[in-house]
C-alpha cells in the first residue's frame, strides 16, 4: 500500500519572491506610514492650541474659535445689543462664527493639507 504524501504549501507568493515586498520595501513603506501618523497626530494636536479669530459688524462682535473649530469665547460690543432688533445680533454672530469657522478650516488645511503620504503618489 502506498503512502499519500501531502504537498506542502509554499511561503513564496505568486512571483515566487516570497511573502513580503522585495529589498525591505515593506518595512520602509511601513516606517514612513507611521512617520505619517506621527506627523498628523503632532499637527492635529497643534491646530487645538491655535486661534483664529471672526468678527462682524466692524468688529462690535468677536468669536474666538480653535484650530478644530470649538468655539472659546464670544465677545459683543454692549452697544450692538438693541432688545427691539435681536435679528440683527442673530445675524451678525452668525457671520462671525462662519467667518471663524472659514479661518479655522483654511489653518486647517493649510497645517494638514500639505501633509504627502510618500510613494504614493497624490
Amino acid at each position: 500500500m502506498a503512502k499519500l504524501r501531502r504537498k506542502r504549501k509554499s511561503k513564496k507568493g505568486p512571483s515566487g519572491m516570497g511573502g513580503g515586498m522585495p529589498g525591505g520595501l515593506g518595512s520602509n513603506l511601513m516606517a514612513q506610514v507611521r512617520k505619517m501618523q506621527e506627523e498628523m497626530e503632532k499637527a492635529q494636536e497643534e491646530l487645538g492650541e491655535l486661534e483664529v479669530v471672526g468678527t462682524a459688524g466692524g468688529g462690535v462682535i468677536q468669536v474666538v474659535m480653535d484650530g478644530h473649530r470649538n468655539v472659546k469665547a464670544i465677545q459683543i460690543d454692549p452697544e450692538v445689543v438693541d432688545p427691539e432688533d435681536v435679528e440683527m445680533l442673530q445675524d451678525l454672530l452668525l457671520a462671525a462664527i462662519n467667518e471663524a469657522a472659514e479661518k479655522a478650516r483654511a489653518l486647517e488645511e493649510e497645517r494638514l493639507g500639505g501633509l504627502e503620504i510618500p510613494g504614493l503618489g497624490f
